[in-house]
Order: structure tokens, then C-alpha cells, then sequence
């Protein structure tokens, strides 16, 4: 065993799945198992913890967290799913400054999460998880700064976790690449049929506030047009800079028509789901939320309602009926079999969570990787924003390669850019 004070390990997966979930789980674990360090995998991420009293509410093994062996990682790495559950219990949720850490009521079930921690005898919490997770570890690891000099310290490294791929840090997050290869391949069902129909698919993809995965699967999956928050503009925008439905409808007719023009009568227009968050506040706010106070995406369908928008558009213009569809895609890639490159990524983040932790014997540092699957340690303050105390997402940046890349490859309806070759796809 190496020498380091970390002897005993807790992991917590919180947040939506993603693939290649199991594949980080089991790499960090079987990393200090085989250093004879022991591993404690929490269920349902922070919803256990969060409850704990040392009376009334005591976390018990089997039942609220599991003890990992050496059998639990056989075969593990490409299993679907997420072998300790998650849930989006976030017990930061609510507070925005340091200073309401030492508020009784807002830092309650932080407090509960670490006396839990120590009543358990954990040295170190690998916590896995999006941007709202990174922000309770940040919390969590300032909470213990406030406590007495003597007080029990338990370390905080975190791993990113998202399909969205919106995250500051890191180049790609795992499960991203399987979410687009996924839906990349039901969006060519969808082309297939809108050229046997001679249709078109408004497809919405998940991706929250940012185009990563819209864009990846437009790109991937021959879209002709692909549309996510960073592309708002004038030509999209209400006289407020809202998102205007109408001028978003008749984008897509545009393209229609213009794709027409060249014989091509079917398509398929990528949206994210994210565009809903731009529509006007008056239609936000009659809009379904979930429990936490954030659009309900699933219950909006913004791809039917554009669908519909486009298909009265097409009508009213030309006197002829066009089948519009609207689909929404998202759910079936979140437990999908993980990509090769998930796998591999998922394994190097959940190893460098014990060469954080036993070789580098960092605290308060999220796990990095870049170029060829390079470990890089990032500290907490780089990632979290220092006016709202919580961790920012990453979009697209107008005008990189990326976002170029999409323009060029789907059908254009005015002139030739300045940095395309002259022949474009049609």
C-alpha cells in the first residue's frame, strides 16, 4: 500500500446516467481495492446522506451503501446503467454564497452529508456528476474549512459527468460520444424515412442549455439544419431577443422551399432542447416545470410544436399540406452500451481519481483529461464562478472550428461563407 492518510473511500454517482458510468465506478474502485484501501459505494447519490442523524437515520450497509470486493468489478466496465443508482438529490441546492454555509437551515444537509462521512469513517468522497454536483463537492470541501481546527477533514475530488458535454475543464465528459452515436443513428432512421415519405423530421435533442449533443448528432447524422441557444440572433430573436417561434418557423421553410428548388423534397432540422429556455417570459411561464423549478423539456415537446408552427407556415405560403414530424430523442442513450472511447475515458478519469487522491494527495481538485487521455488535476476555484459560487457551463463558442463545422455541412440558403470552399452540400 502506498503511503497515503486516505485508507477508506466513498463514491457517489448523482445527477441523470450516462454511459460509461460503470467503467469510471469500477476503475476507481478496483484501483484502491487492489492498494488495499477499502471503497464504499453510496446508492442513489446524495439522497441517502443528506437524511443521515446519528439517531433516527444511520446509513446501513447493503441497504444505503455497499462495501466493494474484488468480484463486484468482473465485467463491469461495458455494463449499462449505474451499478450504485443516482438520483438528483443535491444537498447544496439553495445556497449561493460561503456565507450561508454557516446558515443552520440552508447548510443542514451538507452538514448531515459529512457527519455521515465520518460517522462511516470516510478519509475521501469521489463524488461523479454534472455541474450541479461539482458545486455541492465545492460546498461541501468549503464547509469543512469552517469547521474547528481539530474537526475531522474529508477529502473532495470530483469527476465530470454529463452526456450534455457543457462542462468547463475538459475537453469531452464521458457518455457524450455513445448520447450522439445513439441518436445519430435514430436520426438516420428518421432521414431514411422522411426520403421514402418525402417529409420532414423536427428532431429535439437532449443537451440542457447548451448545442453539443444537437450539433454532434446534426453533424453525424446528415441533418440539414441544426439550431441550439448559441446560434440566437436577429434573424431568430423577438424585438426582447427572445426566442421567436415564428421566425424560427420560418427558417425551416426556408430551407424547405429552397431544398425544393433542387428537387429535394424531405429533410430533417436538428433543435436543442435548450432553445426553450429562450422563449418570451410570457410563454415561460406557462410552460410545465419539474421538481426543482426548471422547464420540464419532456413535457414541452418543443420539436411537435415547431413542427406543427412549420407545416401551417408551409400551407399558408404555398396552398399545399407538407408532413412535418415532430421527435423527441434524449432518454434512450443514457443507459445505452457505452462507446469504445466512453469506456477508455470513464477508465482514466476513475484511475485518476486515485492518483489524486493516493499519489498527488490533492484536495478540492476535479479530475481532468485532455489530448490522449493525459490526467490534468483542476482546483474547485477554476471551475466555479465567483459571483454565484456555482459551476458555469461551457457552450459552444460562435465562430470556432466546431461551430463551423456544422455551418458548412448543412444545407445553406444564402451565399457561399468567406471560409467554405464555393461547392457546398445540398
Amino acid at each position: 500500500m502506498s503511503e497515503s492518510p486516505v485508507k477508506r473511500v466513498g463514491i457517489v454517482f448523482s445527477g441523470g446516467p450516462a454511459p460509461g458510468a460503470n467503467a469510471v465506478i469500477s476503475a476507481a474502485a478496483s484501483a484502491f481495492v487492489e492498494d488495499g484501501r477499502e471503497v464504499v459505494g453510496f446508492f442513489h447519490g446524495f439522497s441517502n446522506l443528506q437524511e443521515y442523524h446519528p439517531v433516527s437515520r444511520r446509513l446501513l450497509p447493503d441497504e444505503h451503501y455497499r462495501i466493494f470486493e474484488r468480484r463486484d468489478f468482473s465485467g463491469l466496465r461495458n455494463a449499462r446503467g449505474v451499478l450504485i443508482g443516482t438520483s438528483r438529490a443535491a444537498p447544496g441546492r439553495g445556497i449561493r454564497s460561503f456565507d450561508e454555509l454557516g446558515h443552520p437551515e440552508k447548510s443542514a444537509k451538507l452538514r448531515n452529508v459529512y457527519k455521515a462521512l465520518v460517522d462511516l469513517d470516510i478519509d475521501a468522497l469521489i463524488t461523479i456528476g454534472g455541474d450541479g454536483t461539482l458545486s455541492t463537492a465545492n460546498f461541501l470541501h468549503e464547509l469543512q474549512k469552517r469547521l474547528p481546527p481539530k474537526a475531522r477533514r474529508v477529502r473532495l475530488v470530483h469527476l465530470p459527468k454529463t452526456i450534455d458535454n457543457d462542462y468547463r475543464g475538459i475537453d469531452f465528459t464521458f457518455g457524450f460520444f455513445t448520447a450522439v452515436d445513439v441518436l445519430t443513428k435514430e436520426l438516420l432512421n428518421l432521414r431514411a424515412d422522411a426520403i421514402a415519405t418525402g417529409s420532414y423530421f423536427v428532431v429535439e435533442t437532449m443537451g440542457r442549455k447548451s448545442g453539443w449533443v444537437s450539433y454532434g448528432v446534426a453533424i453525424a447524422g446528415e441533418a440539414n439544419l441544426v439550431i441550439a441557444p448559441e446560434d440566437m440572433n436577429g434573424t431568430l430573436s423577438d424585438d426582447n431577443g427572445r426566442l421567436s417561434l415564428d421566425k424560427l418557423a420560418a427558417k425551416i421553410v426556408d430551407l424547405i422551399e429552397h431544398r425544393e428548388k433542387k428537387g429535394k423534397h424531405y429533410g430533417t432540422v436538428v433543435l436543442a432542447e435548450g432553445l426553450a429556455e429562450l422563449l418570451p417570459d410570457e410563454v415561460l411561464a406557462t410552460l410545465p416545470q419539474d421538481q426543482h423549478g426548471h422547464i420540464s423539456h419532456g413535457k414541452l415537446d418543443l420539436g411537435k410544436l415547431v413542427a406543427k408552427l412549420v407545416a401551417d407556415l408551409y400551407s399558408e405560403r404555398f396552398g399545399l399540406a407538407k408532413k412535418v414530424s415532430g421527435v423527441q430523442l434524449g432518454y434512450e442513450s443514457r443507459c445505452a452500451p457505452p462507446h469504445a472511447f466512453d469506456v477508455m475515458l470513464g477508465s482514466q478519469l476513475g484511475v485518476g481519481a486515485y492518483r489524486a487522491l493516493v499519489e498527488e494527495q490533492l484536495d478540492g481538485h476535479m479530475v481532468s483529461v485532455s489530448g490522449q487521455l493525459d490526467l490534468r488535476y483542476v482546483p474547485f476555484e477554476a471551475l466555479i464562478d465567483p459571483q454565484t459560487r456555482l459551476a458555469s457551463v461551457r457552450s459552444i463558442e460562435r465562430g470556432s472550428d466546431f461551430h463551423r463545422l456544422a455551418r458548412f455541412l448543412e444545407t445553406r440558403t444564402d451565399e457561399v461563407l468567406s471560409w467554405s470552399p464555393a461547392r457546398r452540400r445540398e
